[in-house]
């Protein structure tokens, strides 16, 4: 009796002091502490900031992806729009269980569900990273070193009349050599399978997490704790372009390869960069995220009703009452729906809900291509590596994101504005980007002179791309027109292979290696005397330099237009439903997103892309494998022109949307509303958002449009 006074008094301190309850259960064993947490955080804040620790590996993942993909591009093989296939795989991955898990995930236990799905993301991190220690070293085709592991200072003659030269059959050998050890490698379906598991691994995170989220919330704060969880997630998307930055800038077989044999670096498009490392570190993110939440109770609110006050350790047990009342509420959550097929039902005869899901869909598939291919369009227009487009998107444009998707739902709690209100700032935000976005289109810097590609062997902008590698300068140099080992002249042409511009002997070793005497130089640039060409392509123009400044700039400002909708986009999704259906609602909402959008964007953006390349490479076994260089005005032609053919008719659906709502408040104003069979909650238009606590995972900065 004694020691059970003391407990009690004990129990009383804690409260008093850390302002949290601490509260017993009895067991046929004796008392145990349930659920306790002796700290000045409450059971909601604590999920919280699991929740928002999960949301922040998550969008790291998706963006981890998105920066390696053209790295895994390269590493593989593969065109662009396959590569676009491998980074849809984890939306196909999502799209088998959204729906099922939005559903039935929200009667389960929710923190578990949650952390299993956390520990499924690691493990596809892990997976999609083990092609890398399962293949050989990454071999890139140069006539310049055709076994980049060797050490060797041996020079040779690229431009030779003699077939049986080194210099012109390096390639060949390289074939040979390479092709019986690596014919019929499929190590890509590790990274596909690997991207899969991680879809399904995320799908009840954003879903049920917030359904979780929105059963504790406090009316009226919906767009704030929208707000929050974003802008504090988007450290995610930050570090992941950091960690992809750093990881593209270190060889793929880094620490197993003497690197001073390597004779390109990350500006060069055969560069790979150490893909690999930033999906270990994701995998082990994501799997420490889903510790925490197996702590959580099933259900908050009533683990505060239990928790009212330490329980007398005389008082009769109470897990009989707790039981039928649990009993009785799933009774009443049983009349309330009808079915999986009943609600569905309910969600796709919404006419609001469904113009509004068709407008977000085309905002989503523009939001993904471009986000997916963009370092790729940098390096190839403005000449920057992977490396440092990753590293400018993650310090420019994500924290403009994150600061405007606070800003936005500061704006929307501070001034409360109804669903009328919300659309209008959706409705600006879309105009707004759309219209920066052709400004960015405007931005270039041109075609790179590429002899034979770009330019004739004199210099001449022939008006149209051509592939012609061959010219009088080279006509007696048995080469080989398929590589490409691209140098730079004193002539300021970059062409195709030192063999191409007609060199005759070489100097030095590794990076350090010089071609002289090039014939194809040397005509060009007979006044001076100069005919060396020098590994990699050449610079672009010093007012290229000054138009990627510009594009920074504009791009940031474009981030931080289109992140003022974020918030309110997500939440009005939870308006147009009955209340019952909101996580249902959500999971289709993701469904068609990740089905359309996720999986189709990248797939026919880089097939778009596809058919600008003007060099492909050849892979060991004679196959045609990446491309090597685009056409950078088609490129953005057609980049930027498939963006626009997209988000023209989104403006379009927006503004049909804005009257249709329009409508419906004149119709509440006026006494005269008539649903017409559409489930949408008439009082909700002239309020405030109240109920809304909910967030889709962002159309993937996943991501990803996880951002």
């Amino acid at each position: 009796s004694s020691r059970n006074h003391r407990l009690s008094q004990i129990t009383q301190y804690l409260e008093r002091h850390f302002s949290t309850n601490i509260y017993l259960q009895r067991n046929s064993c004796g008392l145990l502490f349930n659920h306790t947490f002796l700290s000045i955080l409450s059971l909601d804040q604590m999920f919280m900031m699991a929740l928002t620790f999960s949301f922040t590996c998550k969008a790291l993942s998706g963006v981890i992806m998105k920066s390696s993909i053209t790295q895994i591009e390269r590493r593989f093989g593969t065109t662009t729009s396959e590569a676009g296939l491998i980074d849809g795989s984890f939306e196909i991955g999502n799209l088998l269980v959204i729906t099922l898990v939005s559903h039935f995930g929200a009667k389960s236990h929710i923190p578990r569900i949650i952390g299993i799905g956390c520990f499924i993301t690691g493990i596809g991190s892990f997976l999609t990273a083990l092609p890398h220690f399962l293949m050989g070293h990454y071999r890139y085709n140069s006539v310049s070193n055709a076994n980049p592991l060797d050490n060797s200072t041996v020079t040779y003659a690229p431009c030779s009349t003699d077939v049986n030269s080194a210099g012109n059959n390096r390639s060949s050998i390289l074939l040979e050599s390479g092709c019986k050890s690596e014919s019929g490698s499929h190590m890509w379906i590790y990274v596909m399978i690997g991207n899969l598991l991680r879809g399904i691994g995320e799908s009840p995170i954003g879903p049920l997490g917030l359904t979780y989220i929105d059963n504790f919330s406090k009316e009226g704060h919906s767009t704030f704790y929208v707000g929050i969880l974003h802008s504090i997630s988007m450290i995610g998307p930050i570090i992941g372009y950091l960690l992809g930055s750093l990881c593209a800038k270190l060889y793929v077989d880094i620490g197993s390869v003497d690197l001073s044999t390597i004779t390109i670096n990350p500006n060069d498009s055969r560069w790979v960069g150490a893909w690999w490392l930033g999906f270990l570190i994701a995998g082990v993110l994501n799997v420490a995220s889903g510790i925490p939440f197996f702590y959580f109770p099933k259900n908050l609110k009533k683990a505060r009703k239990q928790s009212t006050g330490p329980i007398p350790l005389d008082a009769p047990s109470t897990n009989e009452n707790v039981s039928q009342k649990l009993n009785f509420k799933d009774s009443e959550q049983a009349k309330k729906t009808d079915g999986f097929f009943h609600s569905l039902k309910c969600i796709i005869t919404n006419q609001i809900y469904i113009l509004f899901l068709i407008s977000t869909l085309m905002t989503v598939s523009s939001f993904i291509g471009s986000i997916t291919y963009i370092p790729k369009y940098l390096e190839l227009e403005y000449d920057v590596s992977m490396s440092k487009s990753n590293f400018l998107m993650g310090t420019t444009t994500m924290p403009f994101v994150a600061i405007s998707v606070l800003l936005a739902g500061y704006i929307s709690k501070k001034l409360k504005l109804s669903v009328m209100g919300i659309v209008k700032l959706l409705l600006i935000s879309r105009i707004g980007s759309l219209a920066l976005q052709a400004f960015l289109w405007i931005l270039n810097c041109g075609n790179q002179p590429i002899a034979g590609l770009t330019v004739t062997y004199n210099g001449n902008d022939p008006g149209t791309t051509q592939n012609i590698p061959f010219s009088f300068c080279n006509s007696d140099c048995n080469c080989d027109a398929n590589v490409w080992d691209p140098v730079c002249g004193d002539d300021g042409l970059t062409y195709m292979s030192p063999c191409l511009a007609g060199c005759e002997y070489s100097v030095g070793h590794g990076k350090d290696l010089v071609f002289r005497n090039c014939s194809c130089v040397e005509a060009n640039n007979f006044q001076s005397g100069n005919s060396s060409v020098y590994l990699g392509k050449c610079p672009k123009a010093d007012d290229c330099s000054r138009n990627f400044i510009y594009y920074i700039i504009l791009s940031s400002f474009t981030s931080f237009v289109i992140g003022l909708a974020i918030p309110s986009s997500i939440t009005l999704i939870f308006k147009f439903v009955e209340p019952e259906l909101k996580s249902l609602a959500m999971g289709f909402n993701l469904l068609l997103m990740r089905a359309i959008g996720g999986i189709l964007a990248p797939i026919y953006f880089g097939a778009a892309i596809d058919v600008t390349c003007l060099k492909w490479d050849t892979n060991n076994c004679g196959d045609r494998g990446a491309c090597r260089i685009y056409d950078s005005t088609s490129f953005r032609n057609r980049f930027f022109g498939l963006k626009m053919a997209i988000r023209a008719p989104e403006i379009i659906c927006y503004i049909f949307l804005f009257i249709a709502i329009k409508k419906k408040y004149q119709e509440n104003n006026t006494g005269l509303a008539n649903n017409g069979g559409m489930d949408v909650d008439q009082s909700n238009l002239k309020e405030p958002l109240k109920n809304n606590k909910q967030l889709a995972s962002s159309a993937h900065a996943d991501g990803e449009s996880h951002i």
